[in-house]
């Protein structure tokens, strides 16, 4: 009975024409993503300047936050955007670190060098936010290459600088397969991993 059905033409049409409908609006949409992101890079200042936040510890202030954005990914660490470094055990539902838990530290820069680059994810992005680092990714952000620009651009403040900064990128490898230094993949520093011998 089935076979029969799907050997008429008129079902043939109807599958198609359904198939071509769906074709044509998917890659409509597609096209205004496209289109909508590429206005929004050119519509964005040149001179847009990032909110650098003065950060308080929330153990010694009265001030109340609500919502914390994290690192999301850490399978057991997570960093959120006060600087706090944490066990994923003591994320608070609002999404900040439990700064009481005996595993949160703000600030930290646990296995990362001198130059900025670090072994442990969390641990470059905590180190990249102290207000200390600000000098050093305006640098950054006013000497990035035009590559770079369109990445940043979507930044909107300094844990978003730290987080998109201390990702692996081109510089922490060699030949695109290879890391420079396994051991201090991820940088938030203005030079990139120093590369080991083989």
């Amino acid at each position: 009975m089935l076979r029969r059905l799907l050997r008429k033409r008129w079902v043939l049409g109807v599958v198609f024409g359904l198939s071509l409908i769906y074709f044509l609006t998917s890659t409509l949409k597609q096209e205004e993503r496209t289109i909508r992101d590429r206005t929004l890079l050119e519509v964005r200042d040149p001179d847009h300047r990032i909110p650098w936040k003065v950060r308080f510890n929330l153990g010694n202030s009265s001030r109340q936050i609500t919502q914390c954005r994290n690192s999301i990914q850490g399978k057991t660490l997570l960093t959120d955007e006060l600087g706090y470094v944490c066990e994923r055990i003591d994320l608070l539902v609002n999404g900040c670190c439990n700064v009481n838990a005996p595993s949160s530290r703000q600030y930290i820069c646990k296995s990362c060098l001198a130059n900025g680059c670090c072994s442990i994810y969390e641990y470059c992005v905590s180190c990249c936010l102290q207000p200390d680092k600000q000098p050093l990714l305006e640098r950054f952000l006013n000497r990035a290459a035009e590559g770079f620009q369109n990445l940043f651009t979507a930044v909107e403040d300094h844990f978003e600088l730290c987080l998109a900064k201390c990702r692996t990128s081109s510089q922490s490898v060699q030949h695109e397969n290879t890391y420079r230094n396994p051991q201090a993949k991820y940088c938030y520093g203005e030079s990139p991993p120093e590369l080991l011998p083989v």
